[in-house]
């Protein structure tokens, strides 16, 4: 492997991983792979290169912005979402294009992309025919709704993916309209399930010499979280779909407005709640025997929680997680970003790095999360930032493939 994109020693050292995604979801995935060492090599069209990096927001010489002020400004999506990576150019669609992509995945192991299915065969270089030069390649394809069933082929974005999924049918207030999540959530779990599929066949690869498509749905990946919880149950039991920020198993489990802010308070045992009720000074309702039952509890939630409200709404947040914690109840408060920066926890854990420019360095009014998964045996990170369009071509066109760069340039296929 060359080049020094990828962490000395890291646990997928040796694997070249070829993405040819955009947006989100399928860069999360290749993200994920470039953090455990793997050589990702990004292949942008060379005409529009990454669709992200001309996205706002942007940062640049002149700071974060909503239209590109200078040739600098990138996204910061992209400057997020392609550290660690290398980038080259291809045009997919120059007669030329396939057979050198086809090329390069005879020595690759991972082929990466999110495009709608049927794309990929188009261009002639779906996971056939990858596997026709590289037998055990393992092709990773994310899309919105998978290979296969009457809506393989609809269009989607996180939110019709939200909604598709049933999550913005329990996501809200009880008499409010359906909301998604505040974050790209179906894309993010899409992503990080396609990284946990592109492991799960490397190992496969190495017990058996076999390579494989992995087919990552993103309706599927969400599904598989929502339906955790028993929605086909709820009404029948008299519970609206839409709980808000409550947990319907447990009473009081919800978000409780503070003398300066907002806080969670989390009780799943019966114990937790008599010390709860003790420390608010409602110990009286200890022997109540509507508050000590649970079912009871959970039907008239909004009593329960009049009285939760009634000790949050006159103490300090701060003061009032330290008595919560003192007396062992989960709790905590509820972080903007600056509370998130402020957090000395993610500091510690090293989850928070400022995001790097490829030619204006660290930028530290930016933050961008660190590598999630810590190692006690094998590093896990982002060793560079992300590339400039075509960075790489020289090395992975000229010095790995033998190619004449510029001739290749000339006729417009990189």
């Amino acid at each position: 492997m060359t080049g020094a994109a990828r962490l000395s020693g890291g646990m997928l050292s040796g694997i070249r991983v070829l993405d040819l995604t955009q947006y989100f979801a399928g860069p999360q995935a290749t993200l994920f792979l470039a953090g455990l060492g793997a050589e990702v090599i990004q292949v942008a069209n060379p005409a529009t290169g990454d669709l992200t990096a001309d996205s706002a927001p942007y940062l640049g010489p002149e700071g974060v912005s909503l239209g590109r002020r200078t040739a600098e400004d990138l996204g910061v999506p992209y400057l997020k979402r392609a550290r660690g990576k290398r980038s080259i150019t291809l045009d997919l669609k120059h007669p030329e294009g396939p057979g050198l992509f086809l090329d390069l995945v005879a020595r690759a192991d991972v082929v990466v992309e999110n495009w709608r299915p049927g794309t990929a065969t188009r261009l002639g270089i779906d996971y056939p025919a990858c596997r026709l030069v590289k037998p055990d390649i393992i092709y990773c394809a994310i899309t919105g709704f998978g290979q296969t069933g009457p809506d393989a082929g609809l269009k989607a974005f996180d939110t019709v993916v939200q909604a598709a999924a049933g999550l913005m049918s329990i996501t809200g207030a009880p008499d409010g309209p359906p909301m998604k999540a505040g974050s790209a959530l179906a894309d993010a779990i899409a992503g990080t399930f396609g990284f946990a599929g592109v492991l799960a066949a490397l190992f496969h690869r190495m017990r058996t010499g076999e390579g494989q498509l992995v087919d990552v749905a993103m309706v599927d990946c969400l599904l598989a979280l929502v339906l955790d919880e028993p929605l086909d149950v709820w009404r029948e039991l008299g519970l609206p779909d839409r709980q808000g920020n409550r947990v319907p198993r447990f009473s009081p489990f919800n978000a409780y407005p503070t003398a300066d802010g907002w806080l969670i308070i989390a009780i799943t045992a019966e114990a937790e709640w008599q010390r709860l009720l003790a420390l608010i000074g409602r110990a009286e309702l200890q022997r109540d025997p509507d508050f000590a039952d649970r079912a009871w509890r959970l039907a008239h939630n909004d009593q329960v929680d009049a009285v939760i409200a009634q000790w949050t709404r006159t103490t300090a947040t701060a003061a009032a997680l330290a008595a919560l914690r003192a007396a062992d109840i989960a709790c905590g408060p509820i972080r903007d970003i600056d509370g998130l920066k402020a957090w000395p926890h993610l500091a510690a854990r090293g989850m928070l790095e400022p995001v790097r420019h490829p030619t204006l360095g660290p930028q530290p009014a930016v933050v961008a999360p660190g590598f999630p998964l810590k190692f006690s045996a094998a590093p896990g990170g982002y060793a560079t930032p992300a590339p400039l369009t075509g960075a790489d071509n020289r090395a992975i066109w000229g010095d790995l493939m033998g190619r004449d760069v510029m001739a290749l340039k000339a006729r417009g296929v990189i």
